[in-house]
């Protein structure tokens, strides 16, 4: 199974997390608990998006190479990491 690593996002009350390597794709919650819950799902639905449009999932970048990206490590600087597993979604069992 693929994993990703996700940006935590402390926006006041509400929690927002991104994911660098699948553009578009957030997960959020009241706190950071919940919005870390939400995170596969998150993940599974963006895969199962792309897999529908006859796109494949972006390679998931080791923490190394996205603190070498100029683009996200402000981010990642800024901000706590967490991985987060993609779950093999149903279609991948074909």
């Amino acid at each position: 199974m693929a994993h990703y690593i996700a940006i935590i996002e402390d926006a006041g009350p509400d929690h927002a997390i991104g994911v660098p390597d699948l553009p578009g794709c957030t997960s959020g919650g009241d706190g950071i608990d919940e919005a870390l819950r939400n995170a596969p799902e998150a993940l599974e639905l963006y895969g199962e998006g792309l897999y529908e449009d006859g796109q494949p999932l972006p390679r998931a970048r080791t923490l190394t190479e996205l603190k070498a990206d100029p683009e996200v490590a402000e981010d990642i600087d800024a901000n706590m990491v967490a991985l987060i597993e993609l779950r093999a979604p149903a279609h991948a069992a074909e």
